[in-house]
């Protein structure tokens, strides 16, 4: 695999180039489960997601994920806990194992403002042990000021200098693969911008938010980041005068 493309529906389609291998002793494998922790958006809490059907194929078996949702103030109650026994029809001598390790996802999220917490596969052995054979942590990157530690720990892709260099200058860029460069202020004024662009025949090249607090600088650092972009053919400028200085 070293020196080679993977590609997975979680990569682009391109695919990634290997460059590290992480190495674990075999383990036998009674059952796998998915077991992760996110914010649902659309109802404003935290949920856990948990499904007796881990593993690789995950993205196929939505229909297998159970949701809890909880209150962060509050916890993991009793009754979502019992909830979660009864769907995944773990024993009452698993249950202590299985809560201990969801409080742990909890506390973790709490306090590493986490958005997404994911062990897949959570394996049981026959010896009756869990084990995260492995894991996937995204945490939220305006919270980069309060987790010095976390954010120390990234490593950097190659073939995305342009991304970080404008996170680096509190820019939010992704590349697309049209040839209409824009740069907006506000994540949703932005989406709006992209999806007209489309509607109207367009395709956009990018993806650009310089957010509310944008300096001379850092709209030349955004023009600048477009100009080495060479299927940007044109740069489509749309500022809402009430959050920046205009000057």
């Amino acid at each position: 695999m070293l020196g080679h493309y993977l590609t997975t529906q979680q990569t682009p389609p391109s695919g990634l180039l290997v460059r590290k291998l992480y190495i674990y002793k075999a383990v036998d494998v009674e059952q796998e489960f998915y077991l992760s922790l996110t914010f649902d958006r659309e109802r404003y809490s935290p949920v856990i997601l948990i499904s007796d059907q881990g593993g690789v194929n995950i993205e196929s078996n939505q229909d297998k994920l159970h949701k809890f949702w909880f209150n962060l103030s509050r916890g993991i109650t009793a009754e979502t806990m019992a909830g979660i026994q009864k769907q995944l029809c773990f024993t009452n001598k698993e249950m202590p194992t299985i809560e201990s390790i969801i409080r742990q996802m909890i506390k973790l999220f709490e306090e590493r403002d986490a958005i997404l917490l994911e062990l897949n596969p959570l394996v049981r052995t026959p010896e009756g042990c869990f084990v995260c054979l492995d894991a996937k942590f995204d945490f939220d990157n305006a919270a980069q000021f309060r987790q010095p530690e976390i954010f120390s720990k990234e490593e950097r892709m190659p073939g995305f200098e342009d991304e970080y260099e404008a996170q680096k200058h509190g820019l939010v860029y992704i590349r697309l693969h049209g040839h209409i460069g824009n740069i907006v202020n506000g994540a949703g004024l932005a989406m709006a911008t992209n999806d007209l662009i489309n509607l109207h025949g367009g395709k956009c090249a990018n993806f650009l938010d310089i957010g509310g607090k944008a300096t001379t600088e850092t709209l030349l650092k955004a023009f600048e980041i477009l100009s080495r972009d060479q299927q940007v053919r044109g740069i489509f400028v749309n500022i809402f005068g009430a959050f920046p200085k205009e000057e």
